[in-house]
């Protein structure tokens, strides 16, 4: 419910659309993909949704058997190791944070172009929402938090984080 709501408030999903969930088989992204799944068959308007992967050396546990999971329910997965970050792990195993997640911009852009894909959904709660401004106001001094909906630089894509009103007890309690 949460979802519909956010995806209708912001008008995050639109008539022929192709969304790519990103998948990193935590609560946040699986809760995110089986939400838009269960969207996409209720929905008045008609979209495709398929999940990807980006591996950049990160994961705790193998992420293949969620993938092969999702495939046999019919769900298209796509998962794409990204050298460059396995190589910045090498190369600078302390790499901070946002050096990390440039790299995954990056792939996931170049990802979402294989895919077809226009619309890009990524897992943020509301408790990341929250803890966005909370850090964005203690350490730059800005009142400012993630956009429910934003678009890549060029506008190839529209991000849209679709779990804006979601807290986190929830996507623990559905995984």
């Amino acid at each position: 419910h949460k979802v519909g709501e956010a995806v209708t408030k912001f008008q995050m999903i639109r008539e022929g659309d192709r969304v790519a969930v990103g998948v990193s088989g935590g609560k946040d992204s699986v809760t995110l993909l089986e939400a838009l799944l269960q969207l996409q068959r209720r929905a008045p308007i008609s979209f495709s949704v398929c999940a990807f992967t980006i591996e950049q050396g990160k994961f705790l546990a193998p992420i293949e058997p969620y993938g092969k999971w999702l495939l046999e329910r019919g769900v298209e997965w796509h998962y794409f190791p990204d050298a460059p970050s396995m190589r910045l792990l090498e190369d600078e195993p302390d790499h901070g944070c946002d050096l990390c997640s440039r790299f995954r911009r990056r792939a996931v852009y170049q990802h979402g172009k294989t895919l077809g894909a226009n619309v890009i959904a990524l897992g943020h709660t509301a408790d990341d929402f929250c803890e966005t401004l909370l850090r964005n106001a203690m350490f730059t001094g800005a009142l400012s938090s993630l956009p429910p909906v934003t678009y890549s630089k060029n506008r190839d894509f529209r991000l849209i984080r679709p779990l804006v009103f979601t807290p986190e007890t929830l996507t623990t309690a559905y995984a």
